[in-house]
């Protein structure tokens, strides 16, 4: 027997309706019995054809066994608020001329950062790069950590697409200090590529969520100016920083001459990042948008999540943080596992298998054993990110599943 909900004919309920169905669409192959689309998890979705409506079908005594998906904060599905905005959102043609909703996440966003203007894209990627390219001409070189986001996971784009050349420098637990960078700029020669920018990353992702000390931050930005070179921070969880240390978002990007911020990460928007500067530069950086592919038309409604997830969901970044310090200290409890950097500052874990257990892609399999998604950050190494979409039950069962796992051979979980 199934029990079957009304069919929903006000709003707020028909948003929730579609909130559960791209949930539901997430869950795998579907099957159709009896015109009731049905998930494995028994869950349906069925649709009143005469009015067109939405209605959910619940078979009673069958459950639902969410994963709890701990790869990224970059998984978060829309909450049905957000989608109420998305869809109520006022747009207009971004490329031809303005989206009334663009242009009020970007006015913000400039405020937010205290640049004078900004730039709404689809990915931190495309901002990142966009930066490089504006403040760079072809042939020329930045700096950054040689473990940053831009030089390690963005397909070297910075060569492909702009002719650009990078020089790492290895931080000291993901910081770096100016005594790494006063010899690095290159002398004004016609054998020698051009330094021309400074790139910084807050949180640090592969330093596990590290946050930049912002006097360490002040300094080198106050280096690279006297230096005569300009300064980027990839600031894609910008607000885990600001959230985690106390301090203002406009106080930490105020060194800079551009900032990148993603709204798909911990802040739970399903598409978008801005980059900010001067008006000038923003303006190079939407000739570059356009040549980049990067031009979304009625775009407002990625634009008006963006601004929803500002509105909501920048302070409960603390739960998040809560959250991964409970996982890290779950790690910290087992011989078998070691915490990369000895402590968690934001929303990233990331770990070390010790080799005599097994590999981190082992490891992996046998969370995934127990209902929890982790990603394989290396040979030896694991990572977990918290996110709005996991619950403080949730942090416990995977807590349970590390401690359980983590106690035993790997050889012993082969056969789950």
């Amino acid at each position: 027997m199934v029990n079957s909900f009304a069919p929903l004919r006000n709003l707020p309920a028909t948003l929730e309706r579609l909130r559960l169905c791209y949930l539901f669409s997430m869950a795998g192959p579907f099957s159709t019995p009896n015109g009731l689309v049905t998930t494995p998890n028994g869950w349906g979705i069925g649709i009143d054809a005469p009015a067109g409506l939405w209605q959910a079908q619940i078979e009673p005594g069958r459950g639902v066994d969410w994963m709890i998906d701990l790869r990224s904060d970059t998984v978060t599905k829309p909450t049905s608020g957000m989608l109420r905005a998305m869809i109520e959102a006022p747009v207009g043609d971004d490329v031809i001329d303005i989206d009334p909703t663009v242009a009020k996440l970007q006015e913000r966003v400039a405020d937010l950062l205290a640049k004078e203007s900004a730039i709404f894209m689809p990915s931190g990627t495309m901002t990142n790069q966009i930066a490089l390219r504006v403040h760079c001409s072809l042939g020329d070189e930045f700096l950054c950590d040689a473990d940053c986001h831009i030089y390690n996971y963005e397909q070297g784009a910075f060569a492909q697409l702009s002719g650009l050349a990078a020089r790492t420098v290895q931080g000291i637990e993901w910081v770096m200090e100016l005594s790494q960078f006063q010899e690095l700029i290159r002398p004004d020669n016609d054998h020698m590529v051009r330094t021309r920018l400074l790139c910084l990353e807050n949180t640090h992702n592969r330093g596990g969520g590290r946050i930049l000390p912002h006097e360490n931050t002040v300094t080198l930005c106050r280096w690279a100016h006297e230096a005569g070179i300009q300064t980027h921070l990839d600031g894609a969880r910008l607000f885990n920083a600001s959230v985690a240390s106390g301090v203002r978002v406009e106080v930490l990007a105020r060194p800079f001459d551009s900032v990148s911020i993603c709204f798909s990460k911990g802040l739970g928007a399903p598409v978008g990042s801005c980059l900010a500067g001067s008006k000038e530069f923003i303006a190079k950086a939407r000739r570059a948008r356009k040549l980049f592919g990067g031009g979304m038309r009625q775009s407002g409604f990625l634009a008006a999540a963006a601004l929803y997830a500002m509105d909501h969901h920048v302070e409960r970044l603390a739960i998040d943080h809560e959250h991964a310090e409970r996982l890290a200290h779950e790690v910290q409890s087992s011989s078998n596992l070691s915490l990369l950097g000895d402590r968690v500052d934001t929303n990233i874990v990331i770990f070390r298998v010790d080799p005599t257990w097994g590999t981190a892609g082992e490891f992996v399999a046998a969370l995934l054993s127990l209902g929890v998604q982790a990603m394989a950050f290396s040979k030896q190494s694991v990572r977990l990110v918290t996110h709005l979409d996991v619950s403080s039950d949730q942090i416990d069962q995977a807590c349970h599943a590390l401690r359980s796992i983590a106690s035993q051979p790997a050889g012993a979980l082969s056969t789950r």
